[in-house]
């Protein structure tokens, strides 16, 4: 397929998951949630260059990253040596984890720690993690097993990390998977799999994003801890009003070289190990070089459009239509208003494509990307709504993620493997820039225009996003397995064979 054709067929892929969220924004402004012509203006801006991005960065990712990965945990497993192993991949999560952008953001939003302290810190985590994430493929570990235990190990350190900073900890689990990370640590998972030649390799190429997103918690827990951060985190949006349409160009120009040194920065790092490795142990042929090449370039041009109009166009839209929202008399309106967006918006994350397609081609279309895609949207469809009762009421998080991981944890004693790997890689995937640059500022502007705590009721939105993927996900697989057992006694009993393939996608997903 030709490069114009590919571009058009991301390009639609990008309008049917971005239009749905216009369209909500553009109804609730000329309804109950009036806004200024300039935040609409540079609302409708921002979509174009996230429509842009998004179609330049899935071509990207194909192209560029997921081969990447693939062929250096391919290479990595074939060594056969453990210390290298070990060693390349702390290295790899480390580099990885610093070239993600939504890192940076984390780290100016803590005034508390240095932003270089949290940085390095949550790196170091994240590579401990890839770390053990791929030993635990070599070594056939249940990833259940090792999910109990750090997640026990995250709630037993909750209850001595300060209050005003509990959200911020569990933020930074998925914050820190975002669109650098994802496609690059999936590729990789898939890579070291290929090798194993046993039954369970398929199911395990899952569960790396999962593990990776419990090390940014800890670290950042710790961190609390040490630095005992008591100033309130304090983010403010102004409300942008301009006087022409130079002016409103000029926002969106001023953005632009920021973010295009930030992901130049941003993919260096992955760049320079990649070429490194294909010196010395990969040596691929020039036409594959060539294709990585071009890709990585589609993949820097997307990020940079597409962040600079979620974070310029997306960010002070969301605020503001927060604070109109609240400040109605009816607040409860915040909470179905903020499902409907969840629900669409999850499909504009860059990384969520790349996760479904994977699903998709490693189950050999058992578990289709539309499937995967309206789990995530119900998903986080809840996850928003429990997020605005939070910046209401004021309830503390542990409220809401202690039972929450509660149920997704026991629930993956009796779903089969692989949906539980899925699952948990899923809730850090669907956590991404689009969450942090409107929903997170859409629950602030609520928090604001009702007097709430910033930190403690507003911060905690991407955690809860991360949160509800495990259980619905999982749900999908009960499902699954049990129109398994249904089919296979149908059979057994002569009558009509049941499968999935009799039934559609929201059949499945309702059982």
């Amino acid at each position: 397929m030709g490069i114009k054709k590919k571009l058009k067929e991301k390009w639609q892929e990008a309008v049917q998951a971005v239009l749905p969220i216009i369209g909500i924004v553009l109804v609730l402004c000329f309804s109950i949630a009036p806004i200024s012509p300039s935040i609409l203006l540079c609302f409708l801006m921002g979509a174009v260059l996230i429509l842009t991005g998004m179609m330049f960065f899935t071509l990207g990712a194909e192209m560029s990253m997921t081969p990447m990965g693939e062929r250096v945990g391919s290479c990595l497993t074939k060594s056969r040596n453990l210390a290298m192993i070990i060693f390349l991949s702390f290295l790899l999560g480390f580099i990885v984890t610093i070239s993600e952008p939504d890192l940076q953001v984390l780290a100016g939003q803590v005034p508390a720690v240095p932003s270089m302290t949290l940085i390095l810190s949550v790196a170091v985590g994240v590579g401990l993690f890839l770390m053990l994430a791929l030993l635990r493929m070599l070594f056939s570990i249940p990833l259940t097993t090792l999910l109990l235990v750090f997640y026990a190990a995250v709630f037993i350190l909750a209850m001595f990390v300060p209050g005003d900073f509990l959200s911020i900890a569990f933020d930074s689990g998925g914050v820190t998977t975002g669109p650098m990370t994802v496609p690059f640590i999936m590729a990789l998972g898939v890579g070291v799999s290929a090798i194993r030649s046993d039954r369970h390799a398929a199911d395990d190429s899952f569960g790396l994003v999962s593990l990776c997103s419990v090390g940014p918690i800890l670290a950042v827990m710790v961190l609390s801890m040490i630095f005992n951060p008591q100033d309130a985190v304090v983010i403010e949006t102004p409300v942008l009003e301009v006087d022409n349409s130079r002016q409103l160009w000029g926002l969106f120009t001023h953005g632009l070289p920021e973010y295009m040194k930030e992901i130049c920065v941003s993919l260096l790092p992955i760049f320079t190990f990649f070429m490194i490795f294909q010196f010395l142990m990969l040596k691929l042929s020039k036409r594959k070089m060539r294709r990585i090449l071009v890709g990585l370039a589609y993949t820097y041009v997307g990020l940079v459009l597409f962040l600079t109009g979620a974070n310029v166009g997306f960010m002070p839209a969301g605020n503001y239509l927060g604070q109109v929202l609240a400040s109605q008399g009816h607040p409860l309106i915040l909470v179905p208003v903020a499902m409907i967006m969840g629900y669409f918006i999850v499909k504009a994350e860059p990384a969520v494509y790349v996760l479904n397609k994977q699903v998709e081609q490693i189950t050999d279309g058992a578990i289709s990307a539309n499937a995967m895609g309206a789990g995530l949207s119900i998903g986080v469809a809840i996850s928003l709504g429990l997020a605005m009762i939070r910046v209401i009421t004021g309830i503390s998080i542990l409220w809401f993620l202690v039972p929450g991981y509660a149920v997704a944890l026991g629930t993956s004693f009796f779903v089969p493997k692989l949906y539980t790997a899925i699952a948990f890689d899923s809730g850090g995937v669907a956590s991404g820039p689009m969450t942090a640059a409107f929903l997170l500022p859409l629950a602030q502007g609520a928090c604001t225009a009702l007097g709430g705590n910033m930190v403690t009721d507003a911060f905690g939105v991407v955690a809860m996003v991360a949160m509800t993927p495990l259980i619905t996900i999982q749900i999908m697989g009960l499902g699954s397995k049990l129109l398994e057992k249904r089919r296979k006694q149908s059979v057994s009993l002569g009558g009509p064979v049941l499968s999935l393939d009799m039934l559609d996608e929201d059949a499945i997903i309702e059982l």
